[in-house]
C-alpha cells in the first residue's frame, strides 16, 4: 500500500476526531503541544509525538485524548462540586478516584481505549512522589487511592514503578475502607451512587465524617420539626418538597459562581489534575499529581508558613553558576532559538517603544511663559505679539521614575520552549525599556535539589519531626540587576538554556524576595511582572506538610502585595490560569503569545497610569 504523503498530519486528524466522537463534543479542538497537555474549555491539548510516531509516544498521545474525552462525556462537574469534601488530602483523594471512574469505564467498553489509557497512566505515575517513596508517610494517599480504585474498576494492575509504594499502604487501607472500596464496582455508572460510597471510604479512612450519621442526625431534625409545627400534611410535604429543591437549587447556584466549582471546576480538574508536568528523579518528563486551588476563603487564619532551614538557600548571579565559556555558549543557543522569530521579536520591541516613547512625546504642559514655541497659538502670536502665553514645556511621564522586575518561573515544567520564549521575551524587554529610561531587573527562581537536598538531609537527621515546614534548598537567581546596562546581563539570560537548571518551584518566598528588592529601589514607581506556568510544587515539602501547604502560602503573600504594598503586581499564566490567584492576570494557552502579551500588558499599565494626565 502507498505510504501516506504527511503521516503526522494524519495521524492529528484521527485523534481529533476520535475526540470529538468519543466524548460528544463537535466543537472540542484538538491542539499539539511540546509542553503539559491540558484541557480549557473547548481546546484540549496532548504531547507532540516523535516526527517517526514511535508506537509507545503514539498510545501515549491517544490515551490523553481519550481521558479528556471521557470526561467530558462521563463526568457531571455540578455534581461533583455540590458533594465534593473540603479542601484538602480529601478532596485530591476526591477528584483523583472520579478520574479513575470516568477512564474505567472507557477502558471496559473499548481495548483501545484501555490500552492507551495504561500507557498515559504509566507516564503520569513515572514523575509521582509515589515512585521516591521509601515509607508509608512519604506515599501520597491521593495518587494511591487513585491506583487502587483503578485496579478495582478494571483489573489493570499498578504501574511496576509504583508498585513498592504501594506495599508500604496497601494493607492498611484496605483494612480500614476494603469492602467500601469492593462496592465502588457496583456504582461505576452511577455518579451519585459512586459519591456517597466515596464518603464512605473517606470516613473510614478518618478524613470526613460518616454520610450515614449525618443522614439520621438530619432524620432526627426533620421529625422533630414536624412535631413542634403540626399542620396540614400534604401542605408540610410540599414545602419541604419545595425547600430542598430550592436548597438543591442555591448549591448548584453556588457551584456555579464559585471558581473552584462547575464548569471551572471541571476546567481546572481536567488542566491541573492530568497536566502538572514536572521533571522526574532522572531528568525525564512526568506528570504530577493534582494540586488543589483553593479559594481565599479557605485560608486559615493561624496559618503559618515556615521554612524547616535556610542555611543552604542561595541567591546567586547567573554568571556565577557557570563559567564564562559555558555562558557564551549557552546565549549562542539562545540567539539561535531567536532566529525563527526575528521579525516578529523586532515588530514587538518597536510596538513597546513606540507606545512608551509616545506617551514621552504627547504629554506638555500649555499656555506657559516660556518654553518651546506652541504652533496651536501662532494666530495668537500674530495678532498679540504681547501675549506671553503662548508657549508649551514637556511635561515630566511618571514612567521615567519607574523600575520594572520580571521574576521568571525556572521550574522543571518550564523545560523547552516555555522557558526559551521566556527567555527571549525577558531580553525584549530589557533592551526596549533601557531605550525608554525604564529600569528592568530579571529575576528567576527554582530549588538546588529535587528531594530536598541538605534541608531534607537535616530533617531526617533530626528525626523527622512533625510538620517541618519548607523542606528544600532556595536558589533564586538574578539575571540582570536594575541597574545593570542590558549589554553586560545579555549573557545571563542564556543560562535558562541550561540542562539540569530547572528543578521545583516555591513561588510564595520567590514573590517576596522579588519584592523586598523591589522596596529598596528608590524609584516612585515599582512593577512586579510574574511570568509562571502552574501552582507551586516541592515534593519534598508537600510530602510532609498538608498538599496546599506552598499554595496557601503564596495566596497570602499575594495578598500581602496586593493589598498593603505600592508594588504592582501583574502576572502572566503559561497554561495555567492564575487569575484564581493574582488581581491582575492573564493566561495564555501557547507560549508563542507570550512576547505579546507582555507589551500589552506592560504597556496597558503606563497607559493607565498617565491616562489621567494626558493632553489638555
Amino acid at each position: 500500500m502507498p505510504q501516506p504523503e504527511n503521516p503526522i498530519e494524519d495521524f492529528r486528524q484521527a485523534v481529533g476526531a476520535a475526540l470529538r466522537a468519543m466524548g460528544h463534543a463537535p466543537d472540542l479542538e484538538l491542539a499539539y503541544t511540546a509542553d503539559k497537555p491540558s484541557c480549557f474549555g473547548d481546546q484540549a491539548r496532548v504531547p507532540q509525538p516523535g516526527r517517526a510516531l514511535p508506537p509507545e509516544q503514539v498510545a501515549e498521545v491517544r490515551g490523553w485524548a481519550d481521558s479528556f474525552a471521557l470526561r467530558r462525556r462521563l463526568h457531571d462537574a455540578k455534581l461533583h462540586a455540590q458533594d465534593q469534601p473540603d479542601a484538602g488530602l480529601a478532596r485530591d483523594i476526591w477528584n483523583a478516584v472520579e478520574q479513575a471512574r470516568v477512564e474505567a469505564i472507557g477502558s471496559s467498553e473499548m481495548l483501545g481505549v484501555a490500552q492507551n489509557l495504561d500507557r498515559m497512566t504509566e507516564m503520569r505515575v513515572r514523575a509521582d512522589p509515589i515512585v521516591r517513596a521509601r515509607s508509608a508517610e512519604e506515599v501520597p494517599l491521593a495518587t494511591a487511592l487513585g491506583l487502587m480504585v483503578r485496579e478495582r474498576l478494571t483489573g489493570a494492575p499498578v504501574p511496576r514503578i509504583a508498585e513498592a509504594a504501594m506495599d508500604l499502604v496497601r494493607d492498611g487501607i484496605e483494612e480500614r475502607a476494603g469492602p467500601h472500596l469492593d462496592a465502588l464496582a457496583d456504582a461505576i455508572d452511577d455518579q451519585a451512587a459512586f459519591a456517597q460510597l466515596m464518603r464512605r471510604v473517606l470516613s473510614d479512612l478518618g478524613l470526613g465524617a460518616d454520610p450515614d450519621e449525618n443522614a439520621e442526625e438530619s432524620g432526627d431534625s426533620e421529625e422533630q420539626q414536624d412535631e413542634e409545627q403540626p399542620g396540614d400534611e400534604g401542605e408540610e410535604q410540599e414545602q419541604d418538597g419545595g425547600g430542598q429543591d430550592q436548597s438543591t437549587e442555591t448549591r448548584a447556584e453556588d457551584s456555579a459562581d464559585d471558581p473552584d466549582a462547575s464548569e471551572t471546576r471541571e476546567t481546572e480538574m481536567d488542566t491541573d489534575m492530568v497536566s502538572d508536568a514536572e521533571m522526574g528523579e532522572d531528568g525525564q518528563e512526568g506528570m504530577m499529581p493534582w494540586r488543589p486551588n483553593m479559594p481565599m476563603s479557605d485560608l486559615p487564619p493561624d496559618f503559618d508558613y515556615k521554612p524547616y532551614t535556610r542555611a543552604h538557600d542561595e541567591v546567586v548571579g547567573a554568571e556565577d553558576l557557570c563559567d564564562a565559556e559555558e555562558l557564551t555558549r549557552l546565549r549562542g543557543y539562545l540567539d539561535q532559538q531567536l532566529i525563527p522569530l526575528q521579525s516578529a521579536v523586532t515588530k514587538l520591541a518597536n510596538r513597546l517603544q513606540r507606545r512608551l516613547m509616545a506617551q514621552q512625546n504627547r504629554s506638555w504642559d500649555f499656555d506657559q511663559e516660556e518654553g518651546l514655541l506652541d504652533a496651536a497659538r501662532l494666530v495668537r502670536i500674530v495678532t498679540n505679539p504681547s501675549y506671553a502665553m503662548s508657549y508649551k514645556v514637556e511635561r515630566d511621564t511618571e514612567f521615567r521614575d519607574t523600575v520594572v522586575t520580571l521574576l521568571i518561573d525556572n521550574s522543571g515544567s518550564m523545560r523547552g520552549r516555555p522557558i526559551s520564549i521566556a527567555a527571549i521575551c525577558a531580553d525584549i524587554l530589557a533592551r526596549t525599556l533601557e531605550r525608554c529610561a525604564v529600569k528592568t531587573e530579571i529575576l528567576g527562581f527554582t530549588t538546588r535539589a529535587w528531594k530536598g537536598g541538605l534541608a531534607r538531609e537535616k530533617w531526617l537527621a533530626d528525626g523527622r519531626p512533625v510538620k517541618p515546614g519548607r523542606l528544600n534548598d532556595l536558589r533564586h537567581i538574578v539575571y540582570k540587576p536594575a541597574d545593570a546596562p542590558w549589554r553586560r546581563a545579555r549573557k545571563n539570560l542564556g543560562l535558562m538554556m541550561r540542562e539540569g537548571l530547572l528543578k521545583e518551584n516555591i513561588d510564595g518566598e520567590a514573590l517576596l524576595w522579588a519584592h523586598d528588592r523591589l522596596m529598596a529601589r528608590r524609584e516612585d514607581r515599582r512593577i512586579l511582572m510574574v511570568i509562571s506556568d502552574g501552582a507551586p510544587v516541592d515534593d519534598s515539602t508537600l510530602s510532609v506538610n498538608t498538599g496546599n501547604y506552598l499554595e496557601r502560602h503564596l495566596r497570602q503573600v499575594i495578598k500581602h502585595i496586593e493589598g498593603k504594598s505600592p508594588v504592582e503586581l501583574i502576572a502572566i499564566g503559561i497554561g495555567h490560569d492564575v487569575t484564581r490567584y493574582y488581581a491582575k492576570a492573564v493566561t495564555i494557552m501557547d507560549v508563542e503569545q507570550l512576547g505579546g502579551t507582555i507589551i500589552d500588558q506592560l504597556a496597558g499599565l503606563f497607559e493607565a497610569k498617565t491616562g489621567a494626565r494626558g493632553r489638555r
